[in-house]
């Protein structure tokens, strides 16, 4: 009986070469052994940055809430006084109840509406019409992010503008002109207009992270609770709640923080007013720093801000970690 040679040649050459490659690949790495600390030279640029354009800048804003200083001679030191008189300035206090509105306009309908409308474009307008209407669709609710905040005011002042603005037109053309008003300037109107538009600005970005999180949602999870006569509610409440509740914490705490250090539209639409209709703390902080010149008040507003943006990321955070805890533990 004849005996059939395999050669192993070709096997050889192919498995030295890969282990070379692999060598190479290796060298090329930093150390990661005992006294190995080549990985963190790359976050020395991070660090740097870091320490240059946050860290810096914090330091000195807190040194500047101790001081009085008026951005010429240099800053004199008052202890507590900015902070005695700001937890007696009603203006700061308005500030901040208006921050609660911002919330409410760019965290909880924005948060809540995204919600639905995410489940409705994935379980329903994708079944239906196919994955490209749903897309489209959800671009259209984030066009308002990616517009400029400049753009988006000039947009937004002509429609609410008193004399010829878009709004108070329509509503002279269906015959309500009786309901025609001076959105912007007027103190009852100014805060709901700022929020109505804020709503619309904020609306895609939890549509858009919701939907993202609802294509890691088995299909079949749906198909079945449909089988078992579930409605879209049921099937909503569920299966899409609880299954992307990381991304909703995610979303609320991103949000919150937005809305607490909202500048651009205020400044951009109402400058605070009518009166301090529309003032809210980081707006107050920059009318103190640029325009009263009280830099050491005006770093006090912004320090108080900074700590309660850290007490409220906290906050979410530690909510998140023991709900994940209580759903492991199920």
């Amino acid at each position: 009986m004849a005996t059939i040679e395999t050669s192993t040649k070709p096997s050889t050459v192919s498995t030295t070469r890969v282990k070379k490659t692999r060598v190479h690949e290796e060298s090329l790495l930093p150390n990661s052994g005992k006294g190995g600390g080549g990985f963190w030279l790359y976050l020395i640029p991070g660090f740097v940055l870091l320490t240059v354009i946050v860290v810096i800048p914090l330091i000195w804003n807190i040194y500047l809430s101790f001081t009085s200083y008026r951005g010429i001679k240099p800053p004199k030191f008052i202890g507590l006084d900015n902070w005695v008189e700001l937890m007696g300035d009603a203006k700061f206090w308005t500030s901040f109840g208006n921050s609660i509105a911002m919330i409410v306009a760019m965290v909880i309908v924005p948060t809540l509406l995204g919600l639905v409308l995410a489940a409705m474009l994935f379980d329903l307008v994708g079944k239906k019409f196919g994955g490209r209407v749903a897309s489209f669709l959800r671009a259209t609710y984030y066009l308002p992010q990616i517009l400029p905040v400049a753009i988006a005011a000039v947009v937004i002042g002509w429609i609410l503008r008193p004399d010829n603005g878009a709004l108070n037109d329509v509503l002279s053309a269906v015959g309500l002109g009786g309901l025609q008003h001076n959105w912007l300037g007027s103190p009852d109107t100014a805060l709901l207009s700022i929020m109505f538009v804020m709503v619309w600005v904020q609306l895609g970005y939890p549509v858009v992270i919701f939907m993202a999180a609802l294509q890691r949602v088995d299909p079949e999870l749906y198909e079945a609770a449909e089988l078992d006569g579930a409605n879209w509610f049921q099937r909503f409440r569920s299966i899409t709640v609880t299954i992307i509740r990381p991304e909703i914490f995610v979303v609320t705490l991103t949000s919150t923080i937005a809305a607490l250090k909202v500048f651009g539209p205020i400044y951009t639409l109402t400058r605070g007013g009518p009166g301090t209709a529309t003032i809210v703390p980081s707006y107050y902080s920059y009318s103190e720093f640029f325009q009263s010149q009280q830099v050491g008040y005006g770093a006090t507003i912004a320090t108080a801000l900074t700590i309660v943006t850290i007490v409220v990321a906290v906050f979410f955070i530690k909510v998140q970690n023991r709900a994940e805890r209580a759903e492991s533990g199920r």
